[in-house]
């Protein structure tokens, strides 16, 4: 199980990498969703450095690439701000991995892409000097963005998709392996619960 979930994770961390090849899948990979999964699925924690290192580095190259091709100076606050989003993903992770539950998993999953959309998109509404520091501007920085590009929200449904279908993917693929192997879901609820039926009358304490 610990194999399979590091395959996967190291397969989203090269897809991570794919805009540098093909401008068109800017956006679309899994970010905190990666982080977020390690956590909820490895259970030695040492184990969560992979995701939380390899989104850093990934990240770090991307940017560096997008700094290079188009002639502009790559922002380290920004940098910053998503190890942040990642180190989040990793709490949430923790989070649900407490919980065990399919809908806790949704919900973690979700709630990482909209941390990572405020967060950002909040940081280029404080350091960009295109926005008035306002609430408006801060709104169109959420919303609508720089005129000569697409909208933020637009960028954002991208994020949010690649992060609920990697999501999907991750546990999909963990819980059907765990089937195969005649192992217990990771995420039942019921997993640790006592089995049915009457003690053993030996066992009975008086």
């Amino acid at each position: 199980m610990r194999l399979a979930a590091t395959v996967l994770i190291v397969l989203a961390l090269a897809y991570r990498v794919l805009p540098t090849l093909d401008l068109r899948w800017a956006n679309f990979a899994p970010f905190t969703a990666i982080a977020f999964c390690g956590a909820v699925y490895f259970r030695d924690r040492r184990l969560w450095l992979l995701p939380f290192a390899g989104l850093c580095l990934t990240d770090l190259y991307v940017n560096w690439f997008y700094a290079r091709e188009y002639g502009y100076h790559l922002e380290w606050t920004g940098y910053v701000a998503r190890v942040i989003c990642f180190a989040a993903g990793l709490g949430l992770g923790w989070f649900v991995s407490t919980r065990k539950s399919w809908l806790w998993l949704l919900n973690g999953s979700l709630l990482g892409a909209v941390l990572f959309y405020l967060i950002t998109n909040t940081l280029s509404w404080s350091t960009d000097v295109f926005y008035p520091k306002t609430l408006a501007g801060w709104w169109q920085a959420l919303t609508i963005g720089h005129p000569e590009y697409p909208p933020t929200i637009w960028f954002f449904h991208k994020t949010l998709f690649g992060d609920l279908m990697f999501t999907g993917l991750f546990a999909g693929v963990m819980e059907w392996i765990a089937k195969r192997a005649d192992e217990p879901s990771l995420l039942d609820e019921d997993e640790e619960e006592e089995p049915e039926g009457e003690p053993v009358e030996g066992e009975v304490k008086e």
